[in-house]
């Protein structure tokens, strides 16, 4: 009996189970559908070829032209849908699909950039606006623009106020950059503008300067172009790498002519110097921008052993010249006037004359034919009298001759190789001063390499320093003008300018 219960009871349950199962079935064939739109954000403007997919994955479709899209038979349940499109951000909506309904949805894109933060304006450094006596080569330097992680590329527009020409640099990628030549004396605008490629321009305010006239140039110097020497002026550097020399260049003579040997005189405010003309070679004169050109000798030229070593002098407060021609020296007046001998040196060749303002002693340098047995001397020209010997009865090159403003000193350099040879050629030539008042000669110390000379030493105006060439002893190396210049008690040789030579500084 008891098992007959049990049996009926395990029945009953078995009954229920299967007519519970029967009562809530699992249908996998329940469908929604889903439409919408893809727009940009903001400005609604429909997107084609957007690609739309879901998770869990469903059927993938794209926007047409109007930007819409259908999916038909997608099963019902939660899902994540996003919209794709290159160059603009992905978008995420929920939907939730429903048995036999169509749900519609909108992705409004945002553009890859939207979020990009734009450069900041640049704040213009150097120039100063409204700086004066700028150098004609100018580092320019302003603030960077940076805001992110964008790379920014600068433009650097620069306006010639007086010819009203925009220059353009672009593509800068720092925040400084080298500009030279730039007009002497002249109004100059300039903006930066920084792009990231991604925002609009961003453009600094303008800034105004003036670089420096020619009337801040107190060197003098030359240089080789197209064959020839031509003469230019230039100021002080404004630091010592090669880029920060040869600064405020103004080129004062033609390239078509053989111009060298420039000498300022201040108190005329004109420029001396020597030319070719044919087979002969005469001193003219100049205004310092290059100007009013006129020949001073025309019936006794510029003469002796190697023209390039022959050196010549303002006297009088500018009034007249000494020269030399062969073994006599010359005074002549700056108009051409009034030619006269002044000095007699026998056999010997004059090469260079140096005058000083305090007395009417007069320095030079006599050589033979081949620039050697040389002899450096102080003499009085109106008693044709040698007062004193700076050097003589040394084997090797003698030069650079310059008479300090006191009459005190005279300045020379010496080849101590004491070579001699038929090109002239010097080896290790160095700068000295002697002393009238003690007699004695002391070496300039110009932290010289080895295998280089020192030539055309020439004192400074205030005679504080030294101006002077440098270059290798090969003979065809560049030649550099430096000055020498005391740190720490040590002297040192300062650079000025690249590729040039017969300095003069007043």
């Amino acid at each position: 009996m008891k098992n007959y219960i049990l049996n009926c009871f395990l029945a009953v349950c078995i009954m229920f189970v299967v007519t519970s199962c029967s009562e809530e079935p699992i249908d996998e064939n329940v469908f929604g559908t889903l439409t919408g739109k893809v727009v940009t954000n903001g400005e609604n403007t429909p997107l084609t070829n957007v690609k739309i997919s879901s998770s869990p994955v469903s059927t993938t479709v794209f926007t047409d032209d109007l930007g819409n899209f259908t999916i038909e038979n997608i099963q019902i349940g939660e899902y994540s849908f996003q919209a794709e499109l290159t160059e603009y951000q992905t978008a995420f909506e929920a939907v939730n699909i429903i048995e036999g309904k169509t749900t519609n949805v909108v992705f409004e894109l945002n553009t890859d950039d939207a979020n990009n933060v734009a450069p900041i304006v640049s704040v213009l450094k150097f120039p100063e606006d409204g700086a004066e006596d700028v150098n004609t080569q100018v580092q320019f330097s302003w603030s960077s623009a940076k805001n992110d992680d964008d790379e920014i590329n600068y433009t650097l527009e620069l306006r010639n106020g007086s010819t009203s020409e925009v220059t353009t640099y672009n593509e800068i990628k720092d925040t400084t950059f080298l500009v030279d030549n730039l007009a002497v004396g002249n109004n100059y605008i300039w903006q930066i503008s920084a792009d990231d490629g991604v925002n609009d321009v961003v453009k600094s305010e303008l800034g105004g300067f003036v670089t420096s006239g020619i009337d801040a140039n107190r060197f003098l110097y030359v240089r080789e172009l197209d064959g020839n020497n031509v003469i230019f002026s230039g100021a002080n550097p404004i630091g010592e790498s090669d880029e920060e020399l040869d600064q405020n260049e103004v080129q004062l003579t033609s390239a078509t002519l053989n111009s060298y040997r420039p000498i300022k005189n201040t108190t005329v405010n004109k420029i001396a110097f020597l030319r070719t003309v044919g087979a002969e070679t005469h001193i003219f004169t100049m205004n310092i921008n290059g100007t009013d050109i006129k020949q001073v000798t025309s019936t006794v030229p510029v003469a002796g052993f190697r023209q390039d070593e022959i050196e010549f002098t303002w006297y009088n407060n500018g009034a007249k010249l000494y020269y030399t021609n062969f073994n006599k020296l010359y005074s002549i007046n700056v108009d051409g006037s009034g030619i006269e001998e002044v000095y007699h040196a026998g056999s010997l060749f004059i090469s260079e004359v140096a005058v000083n303002p305090t007395n009417n002693l007069v320095v030079i340098k006599t050589n033979n034919i081949d620039g050697y047995n040389a002899k450096i001397s102080v003499v009085n020209v109106a008693t044709d009298a040698e007062v004193e010997v700076v050097i003589s009865g040394e084997s090797g090159a003698l030069g650079g001759l310059d008479f300090s403003a006191d009459g005190t000193k005279v300045l020379y350099t010496r080849d101590m190789s004491a070579a001699e040879n038929t090109a002239y050629r010097q080896l290790d030539s160095r700068i000295f001063e002697y002393d009238l008042s003690s007699n004695t000669t002391t070496e300039i110390d110009t932290d010289k390499a080895s295998g280089t000379n020192d030539l055309d030493a020439k004192y400074s105006p205030d005679d504080g320093s030294i101006i002077f060439v440098n270059t290798s002893n090969d003979g065809v190396s560049e030649k550099r003008i430096y000055k020498t210049e005391e740190v720490n008690a040590v002297n040192k040789k300062k650079p000025l300018f690249t590729n040039a030579f017969m300095p003069n500084w007043e």
